[in-house]
């Protein structure tokens, strides 16, 4: 079988498989390690839009073992600030802690008073590996002038080459000469920004550094048989997607170090089209700019420290490092001159502003200065350190929030270097000490402020909250990585782990923020995101309901109590968690300020997350993901008909529907077979598959739509 197209598969027992899932208890939909704190959630909804509802948990909760029903452990429950509603909630709830169930497993948490039973997890030691590679894969499925094709893209996400018509990416034009055709440029390559086609320079920065951190920080779990198109070459896959974003970004610099900000369309209603592949509307690209001159030179400097210990990219570390010299050159001489640009981008190209202020351009300097100095030792890079590193957050303005972590993690890369400046060193320290033992907003801590464990000021539920909700998690384990207060260790990397819950299902939405991840575990996702591709209306609209459905791991904005549309409630009206809704509708709904994905909040996510991936192989018979003794079954969900690829002779399938009753039993059938289930209403079947060689059993939830 293809050993990287998810298959995710439940061990259960019949008479319990068929429940829905409580909408008032609330646990990681993925799962947990099997040494983490592990609590769930319950809650009784006071304000918002599901105020008429109501939940009274009975005194003590139960986790269950999944496949026998058995009862594995009993515990009371305890009320959440001792009965109050949360404001950012609207709810109030109470918490179950069931951190003493260690053994490798699938379960749910029972509530024996009233019979709820919240949607099942895993338990072992590697729960998030597959979650981890669909995050990664909405890069390859946001790749520009690529072919979607199987086996690297799966059957409902195959497209053909896209913008690689005339006037397009490999010939785009100069927005303010359109006409000259001498002024063409190949621009192929890079990233969709997000829920458009078009692509920034200045947007590439965080996701890049991001993206650089997480290999850097975990590189044993990137493997090169990921199922990408460069699979097999040496290369671990992640940072095949990461050269996909650095080739192009060579492509928009120059050798004199000036740079493009930004290539894409005139009009909103040119290249809106779904798939990417039908649109043939002209590109073009924007003005050279400071701002992306040192973005680039932020970016491919760090990158030389990783491809450069990559076999075989040693010529092509040279190639970046020589760029990003360059950029920095162009840069500074500006920035000595007081020339800096920061009014490149007239909004000519759609849609989103790439200029960045003096002060954001400085950031960006800091961070090509600290990895440029730790390339080289040249003086003159930490000169530029020592000289500006208190001109701009997180210095001087004494806040390490997680809206700059990448100049926060330069500063303290800084101070680990050889021929750091002490006083300077110190300084850093001083100040990221300061901030975390005073905790002046609740980052480095769980605290009880939050009924869904994932305490952030209401301020940060605004367009792209995800986005530093992730990063808080992130700037926990940066301070815990640089030992910035160590006796806070413990509470920030609670911190961080009760933030990735919160993105499994763990929130007020009782809701994955990924799309579409039902393959993968998730019995409550994203079911549609504002994307050209996935737009509304289109055969890729919604999970559920349309015939294809968005692709899966793509992290949306999230909550937005700022959302501009007043009249439509939710998602305004509500308390700031409560403020989403699960659409993707155009002007005048504006579901973009909710449900748009992009690279940047996709990064943050994937860092999050591989914080708590690792190489470590499950084989337990109680574990969802038994891939090697279960088959490839797809498109999941499906209009009617599905595929079964895999050694079949070995065997034995059952279909039963969601009363139990058997339908169809399917045995030998070589190494593909079609099963119809046309016949059958919408919703969600299970297929049972047990191994006539080992006899292990696995169980695949698929579900089948109108």
């Amino acid at each position: 079988m293809n050993k990287t197209t998810p298959i995710l598969v439940v061990l259960v027992s019949y008479s319990m498989l068929f429940a829905q899932p409580s909408k008032f208890i609330f646990v990681d939909q993925f799962g947990y390690l099997t040494q983490a704190d592990k609590w769930a959630v319950i809650s009784d909804p006071q304000i918002g839009f599901n105020a008429a509802d109501s939940y009274q948990p009975g005194v003590a909760l139960e986790v269950r073992d999944f496949l026998s029903e058995n009862l594995v452990y009993s515990g009371s429950i305890s009320a959440w600030n001792g009965g109050a509603t949360q404001s950012q909630s609207g709810d109030k709830g109470w918490w179950f802690d069931f951190t003493s169930v260690t053994t490798a497993g699938t379960y749910y948490v029972y509530d024996p008073t009233t019979t709820h039973r919240s949607t099942p997890f895993r338990i072992d030691d590697n729960p998030y590996q597959l979650i981890l590679n669909a995050a990664v894969r909405a890069f390859y499925y946001n790749r520009c002038n690529a072919t979607k094709e199987a086996p690297y893209a799966a059957g409902n996400w195959t497209d053909g080459m896209n913008f690689n018509n005339q006037l397009q990416d490999a010939h785009c034009r100069y927005v303010y000469d359109q006409g000259n055709a001498s002024l063409e440029k190949d621009l192929t390559g890079g990233w969709f920004d997000a829920g458009d086609y078009n692509k920034y320079v200045t947007f590439a920065h965080h996701p890049v550094h991001q993206l650089l951190w997480a290999f850097e920080e975990n590189p044993s779990i990137f493997g090169d048989d990921w199922n990408w198109p460069e699979s097999g070459n040496g290369l671990p896959d992640l940072i095949d997607e990461i050269k996909w974003e650095l080739d192009w970004l060579m492509k928009m610099s120059h050798s004199n170090g000036t740079a493009q900000i930004k290539m894409g369309s005139i009009n909103y209603n040119h290249n809106a089209a779904a798939p990417a592949s039908a649109n043939t509307d002209p590109r073009y690209y924007g003005p050279t700019c400071t701002a992306a001159s040192i973005a680039i030179a932020s970016m491919f400097a760090h990158a030389v420290k990783v491809f450069d210990n990559q076999p075989g990219m040693q010529v092509y570390a040279q190639a970046l490092q020589t760029r990003a010299v360059a950029c920095w050159d162009f840069f500074i001489s500006r920035f000595n001159a007081g020339t800096l640009e920061t009014g490149c981008d007239d909004g000519t190209i759609k849609a989103g502003d790439a200029d960045w202020s003096p002060d954001d351009q400085k950031a960006a300097a800091l961070v090509a200065a600290v990895h440029l100095f730790d390339l080289t030792g040249n003086p003159s890079y930490n000169s530029f350190v020592t000289t500006y590193y208190d001109d701009v957050e997180p210095i001087s303005n004494s806040f390490w929030g997680p809206y700059r972590n990448d100049i926060i993690e330069a500063l303290l890369l800084y101070t680990t270097l050889s021929g750091a400046n002490p006083t300077v060193k110190a300084a850093i320290l001083s100040s990221a000490n300061t901030d975390v033992n005073n905790n002046y907003n609740g980052f480095f801590s769980l605290g009880t402020d939050d009924l869904y464990r994932a305490t952030a000021p209401d301020w940060m539920y605004h367009w792209g909250s995800n986005m530093p909700k992730a990063n808080m998690g992130n700037l926990c384990n940066i301070m815990v990585k640089y030992s910035v207060m160590p006796n806070a260790n413990v509470q920030m990397e609670e911190k961080a782990a009760e933030l990735l819950h919160y993105f499994h299902g763990v929130n007020p939405m009782g809701l994955v923020y990924l799309s579409n991840m039902y393959g993968f575990g998730g019995d409550r996702c994203a079911n549609e995101i504002y994307h050209s591709w996935f737009n509304d209306g289109t055969v890729w609209d919604h999970a559920l309901n349309s015939s294809l459905g968005p692709a899966p791991g793509f992290l949306v904005g999230g909550p937005n109590k700022d959302f501009s549309v007043g009249s439509l409630n939710p998602p305004s009206g509500q308390p700031p968690q409560k403020s989403y809704l699960d659409f993707n509708t155009g002007s005048p709904q504006n579901s973009w300020e909710i449900t748009e994905p992009a690279i940047y909040y996709q990064a943050a996510y994937i860092r999050l997350l591989a914080q708590y991936v690792s190489t470590a192989t499950v084989t337990s018979t109680a574990n969802i993901q038994l891939i090697q003794d279960c088959v490839e079954i797809y498109p999941n969900p499906t209009n009617g008909f599905f595929h079964i690829k895999g050694a079949l002779d070995r065997y034995k399938m059952e279909i039963y529907d969601s009363s139990g009753v058997l339908h169809q039993t399917i045995d030998h059938l070589g190494t593909d077979a079609v099963v119809n289930l046309s016949a059958l209403p919408a919703g969600t079947f299970l297929i049972r598959v047990e191994n006539l060689l080992n006899q292990i059993l696995c169980v695949q939830k698929i579900l089948k739509q109108n």
